[in-house]
């Protein structure tokens, strides 16, 4: 589902970005990434948290998708030519990601997964894409914070078949993705690694 202009002006400031690298020290202090590795980040936005990844994991090859155009445009704009060399940008769903099975070390996901209708279906994607052993790096809120009377009507995000908590870790562990740390605030949302497993 894309962003509506009130979601596209919260993702697309500065105090998301420091939001961002505060949330992506916490990762590589959890879950450090050897260097080289391939990363996909669904719902790249601008592109800021695509920037800050490569800075502070230093991958072989970053893919950065969404799935909306004109996101995609927006971190065109943003990524300076020295960011495009290990950067991709493609526009994309969550739920068909366009890489074959097994072929990446880490996906990152920035408040993503609560915009997809069946996000059981996105995790299935994101796990068949890792490699055994890969990283999914998470950051997700629950429907008290989007689906209260004042969010509903400035926010856009679907209302049937939403997670908490506990439907998210289940739904992780279906997948074979366990989650190895987690700093979560109940009833608002997780930040989280989970490893596939093996």
């Amino acid at each position: 589902m894309k962003l509506n202009w009130a979601e596209r002006w919260v993702v697309n400031n500065p105090t998301r970005v420091a939001e961002q690298k505060l949330e992506i020290k916490w990762f590589k202090k959890c879950m450090p990434l050897a260097r080289g590795a391939r990363i996909l980040e669904i719902g790249c936005g601008r592109g800021a948290g695509a920037k800050i990844i490569r800075r502070a994991f230093r991958p072989a090859a970053l893919h950065a998708q969404d799935l909306d155009m004109e996101m995609i445009r927006k971190a065109r704009r943003y990524l300076k030519a020295a960011d495009g060399k290990t950067i991709s940008l493609s526009v994309g769903d969550a739920v068909r990601l366009p890489f074959k099975a097994l072929s990446l070390d880490a996906v990152f996901g920035f408040g993503f997964l609560h915009h997809v209708p069946d996000w059981q279906a996105a995790l299935v994607e994101i796990a068949r894409v890792l490699k055994p052993g890969g990283v999914y790096f998470i950051e997700e809120l629950y429907p008290a914070l989007y689906q209260n009377f004042i969010a509903r009507r400035i926010v856009v995000h679907p209302r049937d078949n939403r997670f908490v908590g506990p439907d998210l870790k289940a739904a992780l562990n279906r997948t074979g993705l366990n989650i190895k740390a987690a700093l979560e605030f109940k009833f608002l949302g997780i930040l989280g690694v989970a490893v596939k497993d093996v």
